[in-house]
């Protein structure tokens, strides 16, 4: 019948305090009592991560180790940037690299996600994660419960291709085998529909002020509705 291109963090999955919680919960484990809270690391992650400048791609990254490099390099910035020095910060940076993708560690489902998926199955539809992620994510996704459901996983951490760039866009859909149908359902109103609407694909905002649900959003494919934020 068709496809749906499905972000990941935000829309399908969820982890608790995502990165700045990440570092949290290594010091934490590693040095109780540090009195650090997820707002000490946040100013520090705002910028540096392949995301944040979707228009440059680098496939270049194209191993793990590649990849982590210089995200290691910038985790172990902001703790030293809250008093830890250059070998402690990169030791704790490297923890935090180990735990972040880790199913185990703070990782959810939303609710509705399981349903909408089953429900979309059901009907005819495919589904492909698209998703601005780390090199694991294909093992978090198959971790979650969603290797039955999900049919393929577009990763910019593999393709160096991050959302909205076009190119993001475009491997994803031959992912999804260029059907007649095609959708996109995430929560970043930039990387997610404004993204997908320049490729040619109506997409549906989800979550946050939006107010819509994965049931809604489900349905509104079902029916074949344009598109609406």
């Amino acid at each position: 019948m068709g496809a749906i291109l499905w972000d990941f963090d935000g829309t399908l999955a969820r982890r608790e305090g995502m990165w700045a919680g990440c570092l949290v919960e290594v010091l934490d484990a590693e040095d109780p009592g540090h009195g650090l809270q997820r707002e000490d690391f946040r100013p520090a992650l705002r910028h540096g991560f392949p995301w944040h400048r979707p228009e440059v791609p680098h496939p270049e990254l194209d191993t793990p180790d590649a990849w982590w490099a210089p995200v290691e390099a910038l985790l172990a910035a902001a703790y030293a940037g809250n008093g830890y020095d250059g070998d402690r910060a990169a030791a704790l940076a490297r923890l935090a690299r180990a735990r972040y993708p880790d199913p185990a560690h703070a990782w959810s489902l939303f609710d509705d996600t399981l349903p909408a998926l089953e429900g979309l199955r059901a009907a005819g539809f495919r589904h492909v994660v698209l998703s601005n992620h780390v090199p694991e994510l294909d093992a978090l996704v198959a971790a979650l419960g969603l290797g039955g459901l999900v049919d393929e996983v577009v990763n910019s951490a593999v393709t160096g291709y991050e959302k909205p760039h076009a190119e993001a866009f475009a491997a994803g859909r031959r992912a999804a085998g260029d059907p007649e149908t095609l959708w996109m359902v995430g929560d970043n109103p930039v990387a997610d529909v404004e993204g997908a609407e320049a490729a040619g694909i109506p997409a549906i905002l989800v979550r946050g002020a939006s107010g819509t649900t994965l049931a809604d959003a489900a349905a509104r494919i079902s029916r074949n509705e344009p598109a609406a934020r």
